[in-house]
């Protein structure tokens, strides 16, 4: 915890054996000449380059290696360049990438990566959440189209979203898995009905969308009818490669930074466990990087990463509140955007929806008994 709190932090570099020297001086000049430009600038700058997603093929990424996509974010960082976010849009797009058609292509592809739209993802329904292949949405096929009615539920930025990744039924006498479609939905279409539901943080940051014989038009099916399962679960060959951030996550360098106001040893010893399991985490990643880096895809380990990530989160954000003692007693209305206390509290409240967002810790527990440890099912 000391170390912690005079600012030292682990920092993992790859070492890359001379593969990047032929390409880190060309990907260094682009970064810097991107984060020259005027920050209102630097996002359609990054999308030109191929930069916002360089792991996606040409002509919106660059199809590339994972040397060079470690090369191209060690040279972001180094310029101080931040990606922006593409939120849902970073699942659906690579859908329509490898599965869509031209058409699709050219409508979708580079407005979501300039974030000129907004993606929601219409996949889990009221007992339909990791059992996601029972779902009762039904699409009946119309003059044209299709005819979409059911419920969707946990269906995050939902109420300003322009478009929507939907799975519906389209054939109900086939096995679950086989009668599934894959639509992209217009949220602005008659008989979609978002309402947003209140969480424990007081805010709706998720929503249940209910759809009342939604017309879909049949260039908005991704591939064909049948295949919404399959395009479900697919992701681009070329997985991202990303670098680890030296970083300790938000609340544990909140919690080193109250450490640094003088705690007692109990209280320095829990920081010091939340800032080794942080470590442990950031290592995880680095992982996988080197397995990337040797030729190997992602394999059973991300399920590990993401239950320690989230553990890490989740025990790291109540330490914080904790450490503060009593005066959560005194606490009012809770924001985010204020800072100090408020935000902290805010903060705990939030993580707990992580143990099922992403994958329920239950499922993830199972993956990781069954194809690492070897447990039966």
């Amino acid at each position: 915890t000391g170390v912690a709190v005079t600012g030292t932090r682990r920092r993992v570099d790859v070492d890359l054996g001379g593969l990047d020297e032929a390409i880190r001086p060309e990907v260094r000049a682009t970064a810097e000449r991107i984060a020259a430009l005027p920050s209102a600038e630097r996002r359609a700058a990054l999308v030109d380059c191929g930069y916002q997603t360089p792991h996606w093929p040409t002509p919106y990424g660059l199809a590339a290696d994972p040397v060079t996509q470690v090369v191209i974010d060690q040279e972001l960082a180094r310029a101080g360049v931040t990606r922006p976010d593409l939120v849902i849009a970073g699942w659906a797009v690579p859908t329509i990438l490898q599965h869509g058609t031209d058409a699709q292509r050219e409508r979708f592809v580079r407005s979501s990566l300039l974030g000129e739209l907004t993606w929601c993802q219409l996949f889990s329904e009221p007992g339909s959440g990791s059992d996601l292949a029972s779902l009762r949405t039904r699409a009946t096929k119309v003059d044209g189209g299709w005819s979409l009615s059911g419920q969707k539920v946990w269906s995050s930025v939902a109420e300003r979203a322009d478009w929507a990744i939907c799975l519906a039924r389209t054939d109900a006498d086939v096995p679950q898995h086989k009668g599934i479609t894959y639509f992209l939905l217009d949220m602005r279409s008659a008989g979609i009905d978002v309402r947003p539901l209140r969480e424990i943080t007081g805010e709706a940051l998720f929503n249940e969308v209910f759809l009342d014989d939604v017309f879909v038009p049949d260039d908005c099916v991704v591939a064909e009818p049948g295949d919404g399962w399959k395009l479900a679960r697919t992701t681009l060959a070329n997985e991202r490669v990303a670098m680890a951030s030296a970083r300790l996550g938000k609340s544990v360098e909140r919690a080193v930074e109250l450490a640094a106001d003088g705690l007692g040893p109990v209280e320095a010893v829990k920081v010091g466990h939340a800032v080794a399991l942080a470590t442990v985490c950031g290592l995880l990643g680095v992982r996988t990087t080197l397995r990337a880096l040797g030729g190997h895809g992602p394999g059973a380990e991300s399920s590990v990463a993401k239950l320690l990530g989230v553990r890490s989160r989740q025990t790291s954000s109540a330490l914080v509140v904790e450490l503060q003692g009593d005066a959560v007693a005194d606490l009012g209305v809770l924001s985010k955007e204020t800072g100090g206390l408020s935000a902290d509290v805010w903060e705990m409240l939030n993580t707990r929806c992580l143990s099922i967002a992403g994958g329920t810790t239950q499922i993830l527990r199972n993956v990781a008994g069954e194809r690492i440890l070897g447990l039966p099912r």
